[in-house]
């Protein structure tokens, strides 16, 4: 029996022609027509792999065997710093957008939606909009963003609360992924420091608040799910229960951190890169809390080409030496995707 790959963890461009002329006449955001470039204002970034658009990315993953692939919104429009107007156009075009892909090869794509949560009330709209009428369960969530009084705090900032709620009566699926570090922390952008370093501490302190906020048991219909294996929150475990025995001044309303470890509702992928690495995680929370993710077609993903990689890299290794069996690299590319999303995948697939 053919053993089934979902992949939890990628991501999908649209054509030049799809995305509206506003983003691109505002420079917020836009594609090269020649598609060798993804352009916002004076930042570009290069279209490294054909696989970011949809007809290339359904023959990538028949090339390596994935089954199914969740694709999350795209980190560039967060619409983070932007005017009310702006964020809300450009947060519908992007959820409509990743709406169609999952109607239009529901048996390959399980699309997620993002909110700005600076705009609250046009965030909890959003939320009905997309569940309701464009049957999308999977709320993509960046780790931090910037308030109304100009300020950068985590998704799980009280303002953010509602958010959460909605999530919660809705039963949805969460995404938190990091972005935005070189707006947050003054520091010079100098050899990719924000995305192999930064990205890395913004999941960690959002993973911090949420086990402090106890929002696992206080959100129990929500599952979540933190990118690339919240790497230095398994490193910083022991420092943060440290912190938490050490000053409990400074602990008041927070919540022992060990109550949520290892949490059926929380989840971590495999993007970590290395297998031992994926063996901390898996000794911390279990290999049940962790999902395949490849971070497709980002250099930072398991991209072949990319020296030794390949999608799957780091799970196939685990396997080799020994820090997963395969019985638990199968629950990892399958079930475990299944139990966070909350939706029948493996129906679409079959059907």
């Amino acid at each position: 029996m053919k053993k089934i790959r979902i992949n939890g963890h990628g991501h999908i461009l649209p054509e030049p022609n799809e995305v509206p002329e506003f983003l691109k006449k505002k420079k917020l955001f836009w594609i090269d027509n020649d598609r060798k470039f993804m352009r916002q204002g004076n930042w570009s970034r290069p279209i490294t792999d054909s696989s970011f658009f949809f007809k290339e990315k359904l023959e990538w993953m028949e090339k390596y065997d994935i089954d199914h692939g969740v694709m999350l919104n795209l980190s560039q429009l967060y619409c983070n710093g932007w005017n009310r107007k702006d964020a809300l156009d450009a947060i519908k075009w992007q959820n409509d957008f990743n709406a169609s892909v999952q109607h239009r090869r529901p048996d390959k794509f399980t699309t997620g939606f993002v909110v700005q949560a600076k705009f609250i009330d046009d965030a909890l709209k959003e939320i009905d909009r997309c569940v309701n009428d464009l049957g999308l369960r999977l709320l993509c969530l960046p780790t931090h963003f910037l308030t109304e009084e100009e300020e950068w705090v985590s998704i799980v900032d009280k303002s953010a609360l509602p958010i959460f709620e909605l999530a919660n009566e809705y039963g949805l699926a969460i995404e938190f992924h990091p972005y935005d570090g070189q707006k947050m922390i003054n520091l010079k952008d100098i050899y990719w420091r924000f995305h192999l370093v930064w990205m890395m501490a913004q999941t960690a302190d959002t993973l911090h608040l949420y086990t402090l906020k106890d929002y696992a048991n206080r959100f129990p219909n929500v599952r979540v799910c933190f990118a690339h294996g919240c790497m230095l929150g398994q490193a910083n475990y022991g420092r943060r229960l440290q912190g938490y025995d050490g000053r409990p001044d400074l602990f008041k309303d927070a919540v022992d951190p060990r109550k949520s470890l290892g949490h059926k509702n929380i989840y971590f992928d495999t993007l970590v890169h290395d297998s031992y690495t994926l063996q901390l995680l898996k000794t911390r929370v279990g290999a049940e809390q962790i999902v395949a993710g490849i971070d497709d077609p980002y250099p930072l993903g398991e991209m072949e080409g990319v020296r030794n990689s390949y999608p799957g890299r780091v799970i196939d290794f685990a396997v080799e030496v020994d820090v997963l069996t395969q019985e638990e690299a199968d629950i990892i590319w399958k079930d475990n995707v299944i139990n966070w999303l909350g939706v029948d995948i493996l129906k679409k697939i079959i059907n």
